[in-house]
């Protein structure tokens, strides 16, 4: 470790935040909004606005931000002295030395159980769901982030967790389309975030990241290419077959998802290595075509 490394870790623990606001900012609260994919299936099916269902779909979105910020927690301590290296994670507590490693993982253990017993309410399809992501997060952290392949295909497996326990909770049946458009959509923004941290890390990205010695910048831009071809055509299927023939908006709702893929392609390519969330929170384009998004799917469900 370099003494600016060292340096980096050190300072910030003069004059940093306090234990509790280390504590929240470890939690990753902004990073909560990947949870919203549990609203997905109940949104789809229909049954969103009914009451019993709204219900159990925000108990599964408690449920999986408690479970999301103990695996960050616990993910913080296990890659401290790797991310103290890093040109931006050097900044979260644990390896800024604003909190120490016991705290850290006593928070962890602790919300992992909370993240458990907040989706009993709603049944034991989402306990099981939730149980589920936390040990799938817990052989990342401590093994399958180190596996070529593996890796990105475990954190597209956390997302497509997510979108299938709305489901879940809500008893609601999940359509091989509907999977399979999950299923490779998370795996394509898991590996256009791998795409811009290989571009934008250079020779040093291995220090950072062990997996990406492993990659080649050909390998996951064909990666790249292959998750977003299927994941627009299992779209598309699923929006003819389903929202197309309601109403013809929901049949509009494929251009403005096309177009939200593209310039997230886009925004990789030119080296945006930030979260998927931080990015849609960030860029304009992204946000826009969310909204139009929502607005010709729900009009696709909601009013055909």
């Amino acid at each position: 470790m370099t003494v600016e490394s060292v340096r980096a870790r050190r300072e910030p623990a003069v004059a940093g935040p306090g234990v509790l606001r280390s504590l929240v900012l470890a939690a990753r609260p902004r990073q909560w909004i990947k949870n919203l994919l549990v609203f997905a299936a109940p949104g789809a099916a229909g049954v969103l606005f009914q009451p019993a269902a709204l219900a159990r779909t925000v108990v599964a979105f408690v449920a999986f931000c408690l479970a999301s910020s103990a695996m960050y927690f616990l993910n913080d301590v296990q890659d401290r002295v790797r991310d103290a290296e890093h040109p931006s994670k050097r900044f979260r507590p644990v390896a800024a030395g604003q909190l120490s490693p016991r705290a850290a993982v006593v928070a962890g253990s602790v919300l992992a159980v909370a993240s458990m017993l907040a989706a009993i309410p709603a049944g034991w399809p989402l306990t099981a769901a939730v149980g589920g992501y936390v040990l799938l997060c817990l052989a990342y952290t401590y093994w399958l982030k180190d596996v070529v392949l593996v890796d990105v295909a475990a954190v597209a497996a956390t997302f497509v967790l997510r979108a299938a326990a709305g489901g879940l909770a809500v008893s609601v049946y999940l359509s091989s389309w509907f999977l399979l458009v999950a299923c490779f959509g998370a795996l394509f923004i898991v590996v256009g975030k791998r795409f811009a941290e290989y571009r934008a890390l250079g020779g040093t990205r291995g220090s950072h990241r062990k997996t990406l010695e492993d990659y080649s910048e050909q390998t996951l831009r064909s990666m790249l290419t292959s998750s977003a071809t299927v994941t627009i055509t299992a779209y598309c299927l699923w929006a003819f077959e389903g929202l197309g023939a309601r109403n013809p908006l929901g049949a509009l709702s494929i251009l403005p998802f096309v177009l939200a893929i593209y310039r997230y392609s886009l925004r990789r390519e030119g080296g945006a290595c930030e979260a998927p969330e931080e990015l849609f929170l960030t860029d304009r384009f992204l946000q826009v075509a969310g909204i139009a998004w929502l607005l010709c799917a729900g009009a696709g469900v909601y009013v055909g």
